[in-house]
């Protein structure tokens, strides 16, 4: 059979024709599909981009934040570096940085969540909670800021002693006055306090204290043949003592390094001191040591200067601290006392020196609330009166074990509780103490 090979072309073009049909159409195909790609990456970029602006808000806002709190509080706070996670301005992110970005959203974040008092809380904020189981913070007032600060105290002691006024003839037989007196001593003190700070390493106090005492003394003189006990009560009340106190921070507050503060403390004799009471004798005036005073005094009577040095060391969650502290007591010349019996010159009077240390501890329980541990001590030095010891003076031992809690009610408030147990004869046997800082 002969073909027409001529016959077949039409054919054999058509078949070229539908080839390069779907050659073309694949092609097309193709470019169609990279443009829905393209459209989507676009727009997975403009995402990203938003995102990275978002960022870039908070990291923004944390370094503001930040400056704000090492400015408030003197402390060394690296700053988060925006620049490091911002593209330049036209040119799109390295991979790297898309890549960074997500990772450090988060913490951004937690940062930004956070309210200025707890982010600078993580170190020296604990330091304030804590030290407040003694007299003064551990952290010094920002400057420029005032704080007032009001305290209630009261302490409670008891004591049994037996008097022997007279001479011994022989042994075992004594000539005079044998006394034997219990004593219950209540005192509550109401503080107001005020705090300016300087600079944020410099900050001055002045506290006005009221106070009110109360003694009940139960006497029973054996030599007179007494059948019962005699109940002997005694009040006072006004304005005590007014004190002012200068202190400054030596270094600056940082982490795992011990914080130095000094202080300078001036107590005045505002208070009723106890040589202007009148004081019953039931002996000669000369023979004081047998009295009772009639009204309690409210203030020392002495003007008093007490350097003091106290070192916090902040390692998180616990800070530790501790502080030495003399006080002299300035002399008085000249001193009457005023007795049922008449007044009684007594000359000079040097009230003993008395130095003074405390340590403990203090735990973080959270952001809000902190728990302290610690012992105050003192040695306080003997009496002299004109040159001399005073009748029955001694040094006294004293020391009573601290435990305190903080809690932070707002963001400017705080509530602090202390409890005091007394540890040797001479210390008030329980003391009690609420403490309510505002800082304004």
């Amino acid at each position: 059979m002969k073909v027409n090979l001529y016959s077949r072309v039409p054919f054999r073009a058509t078949g070229v024709a539908a080839a390069l049909a779907l050659v073309f159409s694949g092609f097309a195909q193709a470019a169609e599909i990279s443009a829905a790609e393209a459209k989507a990456l676009k727009a997975k970029v403009n995402e990203q981009a938003k995102r990275m602006e978002a960022l870039k808000k908070q990291l923004a806002d944390t370094d503001a934040r930040l400056q704000k709190i090492q400015q408030a509080l003197g402390v060394e706070v690296p700053a988060t570096t925006v620049a490091a996670a911002t593209p330049a301005k036209g040119k799109e992110p390295p991979p790297a940085q898309v890549a960074q970005a997500p990772k450090a959203a988060p913490v951004a974040q937690a940062a930004a969540a956070q309210p200025p008092a707890t982010v600078g809380e993580s170190r020296p904020e604990r330091v304030q909670q804590v030290a407040q189981i003694f007299e003064q913070p551990g952290v010094l007032t920002p400057a420029g800021q005032f704080s007032f600060e009001t305290g209630l105290q009261y302490s409670y002691s008891s004591s049994n002693r037996v008097s022997l006024v007279g001479y011994t003839i022989i042994p075992a037989i004594t000539i005079g006055l044998i006394d034997v007196r219990e004593v219950r001593r209540n005192s509550t003190v109401a503080n107001f306090t005020g705090r300016w700070g300087v600079t944020n390493r410099m900050e001055l106090e002045a506290k006005i204290p009221y106070v009110y005492r109360s003694d009940d003394q139960l006497t029973r003189p054996l030599n007179i043949g007494a059948g019962r006990d005699d109940l002997f009560n005694s009040t006072g009340q006004g304005i005590g003592d007014v004190e002012a106190t200068a202190r400054y921070q030596f270094n600056e507050t940082s982490v795992d390094k011990p914080v130095y503060v000094g202080s300078l403390r001036f107590k005045s004799r505002t208070g009723k001191d106890p040589f202007e009471v009148v004081t019953e004798t039931t002996q000669a005036p000369e023979l004081i040591t047998n009295r009772m005073e009639t009204e309690l005094p409210t203030g020392s009577g002495f003007y008093t200067i007490q350097p003091g040095l106290t070192v916090l060391y902040p390692t998180d969650p616990a800070v530790f601290f501790g502080g030495i502290n003399y006080q002299f007591n300035l002399s008085r010349s000249g001193v009457t006392m005023n007795t049922t019996q008449g007044p009684v010159y007594l000359g000079e009077v040097d009230a003993g020196d008395v130095f003074g240390f405390n340590f403990g501890m203090g735990l973080a329980l959270n952001e809000k609330s902190s728990f302290s541990l610690g012992y105050d001590g003192a040695s306080v030095g003997k009496t002299k009166m004109n040159g001399q010891d005073a009748i029955n003076s001694s040094r006294i031992q004293l020391g009573t074990l601290m435990l305190g809690y903080s809690q932070r009610l707002t963001p400017s408030t705080s509530l602090g509780l202390t409890v005091g147990v007394g540890v040797t004869r001479d210390t008030p046997d329980v003391t009690l103490g609420l403490r309510v800082p505002i800082s304004f």
